[in-house]
């Protein structure tokens, strides 16, 4: 199966960090997400429920980013990751998450990771 279902560039506003200051301040990261997804079905059914309902792995992924409050972006990463092959059966997926303006000279910086098996 090469099917993919997208979502790039979601936005969230969460406590990421490792320095002082970053612990007592909201900063944003962007998440771009690539995930596996057989959608032949839901093509033919034309059914919300056959897909990978992007609005609500949007909103676990938010939600969980909001509540994680984690120190590394590899840690915000590898807890995506998990979410989405436990709670949405995805077999394989692709994280990325940006912190822009973590390093004055970069738009962001980052981490990509890969997980599971098409």
């Amino acid at each position: 199966m090469t099917d993919t279902v997208l979502i790039e560039g979601l936005a969230v506003e969460t406590i990421i960090g490792v320095y002082d200051w970053e612990r007592e301040v909201s900063q944003r990261l962007l998440a771009d997400l690539e995930m596996a997804w057989d959608n032949r079905v839901p093509a033919a059914s034309d059914d919300v429920s056959d897909a990978l309902d992007y609005a609500q792995v949007s909103e676990r992924v938010s939600a969980y980013l909001a509540r994680a409050c984690p120190q590394l972006l590899e840690t915000a990463a590898e807890g995506i990751a998990s979410l989405l092959q436990e709670e949405f059966g995805v077999r394989w997926l692709r994280v990325t998450l940006r912190k822009p303006g973590a390093v004055p000279a970069a738009a962001a910086v980052g981490v990509k990771i890969e997980r599971g098996s098409r």
